[in-house]
């Protein structure tokens, strides 16, 4: 597997490849975000490791970019593990988070993780039938959700939604008119295997009711159910 670390730090650079290499990654890396996002748009990587801090242009931005072209899978970086990095980070699509105090073995637990469910994504897309499957489809208003690409059609727009916000809506949908707990979302959209931590899940939520344009004042899909969890709104149920 093919990994792209941005880190200005040269030392950590050195001993995170040196860590990874021998369990079967192969690690390119970058010392500036500049130098960093040129090589993820132009390679192919199946994750990329990404610091918060970095000369000329600052992960944030590397992202921003990063994902107007592309939905690699990201795990961030930062130093002071700041829980304002972590929310912004989450929101304009990283995949997961580590404070620079890691230890090599989560590191490697959490790259496996994002890079699994990545070819999870990936796998269910090639086997699933594309053409001519209504079973695939859920309409819901003026939304059409299509499990087989993986895709969601808005009033004729399709959504750039990450793996993980597909997964919260498909999950919501599939369960419209229940509340369901974080936990219960959690092994709706990945089980065990999924490496969520403190109340990022809300996060996820958040950013997919942007993207759905969703006033959660107003909720026309997505309402929140204090001290219990989330609800897909039954009164625009869905026809499958």
């Amino acid at each position: 597997m093919k990994i792209l670390l941005i880190d200005d730090d040269e030392k950590l650079g050195r001993l995170i490849r040196d860590y990874l290499e021998p369990m079967g990654f192969a690690v390119e890396v970058a010392h500036s975000g500049q130098v960093g996002l040129e090589i993820a748009l132009q390679g192919e990587f199946d994750a990329i490791l990404l610091d918060v801090m970095l000369p000329e242009i600052d992960g944030f931005e590397v992202l921003r970019q990063l994902r107007q072209h592309s939905q690699v899978p990201v795990l961030m970086f930062t130093a002071r593990g700041d829980e304002t990095d972590r929310i912004v980070g989450l929101e304009m699509g990283a995949d997961d988070y580590l404070p620079k105090t890691f230890s090599s073995r989560e590191l490697l637990a959490r790259l496996r993780a994002v890079i699994r469910r990545s070819k999870m994504v990936d796998n269910e897309s090639s086997v699933l039938p594309v053409e001519g499957d209504s079973g695939s489809m859920i309409c819901i208003a003026d939304l059409v959700i299509d499990s087989a690409t993986r895709s969601v059609n808005q009033g004729g727009d399709i959504l750039a939604l990450t793996a993980i916000e597909f997964d919260l809506l498909l999950a919501m949908v599939e369960n419209c008119g229940r509340i369901l707990s974080r936990d219960r979302l959690l092994d709706l959209v990945a089980g065990r295997d999924y490496t969520v931590f403190d109340r990022s899940i809300d996060v996820h939520i958040s950013s997919l009711r942007r993207k759905l344009n969703d006033n959660p004042k107003a909720p026309r899909y997505i309402k929140t159910v204090r001290s219990a969890g989330y609800m897909f709104i039954k009164s625009i149920s869905a026809s499958q």
